[in-house]
């Protein structure tokens, strides 16, 4: 796959087409995941999620095996460190800090990632931001937070913070660094299907220890249908087709570009609930879908790209 940042070639329908499944693919959790948390330990879920990943690769990795092997050889460390932040602290830790946490304060705090990923490229990279991208997406971001207080803003005074928004918090600076680091030159030289396989394995890797003390410490195993089940949809939706499309967006667009999917993240969980859950459409869904949409409308308009092409 091209990377039309790097080429200079105007996306194709099927990028923006990926770009716009990526947070369908995310939402997916909402359905498979729902009732997962309490049933199976964090981390053992999130160590079958990418075991179970890898395991579904590996046809890709095997085809490819010999540039995987050289890949994994020359860049041990940063196919160790995409694992860890990507799967291990973006999947277990999340997984663990949602035992804590409700999913509101989750849902404010992750999609904060984005507004990270900008701010390390400006550190780091010498990305400048510009007004209209930074209106746009605060915009966004009350959007996300119209639809998580229920259109309520006393809502706000009742928010309550705990360790485990705290770990909230660590897992969406690590997927910004995830994100970046899919940029590093050695990690774009790789196709996607071979690159993810291995990062899945790496994933596992990484949470295996954690998973191993969970079990010998009677940590929570599947032992239901409705949990394989529920792990099945989570292995296929919210890890192959959403990190696959997620990886694609980074390559094509750039990291910021692709970190705005997250905002898309609670629109898409509401359309998704009210299709296969029953929920209800309320007024403030509506409210902050407008937002958020018009939101990152601003913030990803043609004049922004220019700008933001750095990095």
């Amino acid at each position: 796959m091209t990377d039309s940042n790097a080429t200079g070639a105007a996306p194709r329908t099927l990028d923006w087409v990926l770009f716009l499944l990526a947070p369908v693919f995310f939402s997916s959790n909402l359905i498979f995941g729902r009732g997962i948390t309490g049933d199976i330990a964090p981390f053992t879920t999130a160590f079958i999620r990418w075991a179970g990943s890898a395991l579904v690769i590996f046809p890709f990795v095997y085809a490819e095996r010999a540039r995987c092997l050289a890949f994994v050889r020359a860049n041990t460390v940063i196919w160790l460190v995409l694992g860890i932040l990507g799967m291990g602290i973006c999947g277990g830790f999340v997984y663990w800090a949602l035992t804590m946490t409700t999913a509101s304060n989750a849902t404010l705090i992750y999609t904060t990632s984005s507004l990270f990923i900008i701010l390390l490229q400006w550190m780091f990279q010498g990305r400048r931001i510009g007004a209209g991208e930074l209106v746009g997406m605060l915009i966004a971001f009350a959007g996300v937070t119209v639809i998580v207080l229920k259109g309520e803003p006393q809502a706000l005074l009742h928010l309550r913070f705990n360790l485990g928004d705290f770990g909230i918090l660590a897992a969406a600076i690590a997927f910004a660094l995830y994100s970046l680091l899919l940029r590093h030159p050695a990690v774009k030289a790789m196709p996607p299907m071979p690159l993810f396989g291995l990062l899945s394995l790496s994933g596992a890797l990484v949470l295996l220890p954690p998973a191993l003390y969970e079990v010998l410490t009677g940590g929570l195993l599947p032992d239901t249908q409705g949990d394989w089940v529920k792990l099945a949809g989570i292995i296929a939706f919210a890890s192959l087709a959403a990190f696959y499309c997620f990886q694609h967006a980074v390559r094509v667009f750039g990291p910021a570009m692709a970190g705005v999917t997250l905002y898309l993240m609670p629109p898409m969980s509401i359309v998704m609930a009210v299709l296969f859950l029953g929920e209800r459409f309320e007024t403030y869904h509506a409210v902050g879908i407008v937002l958020v949409m018009g939101g990152l409308v601003l913030a990803t308009a043609p004049g922004r790209k220019a700008a933001a092409s750095t990095g």
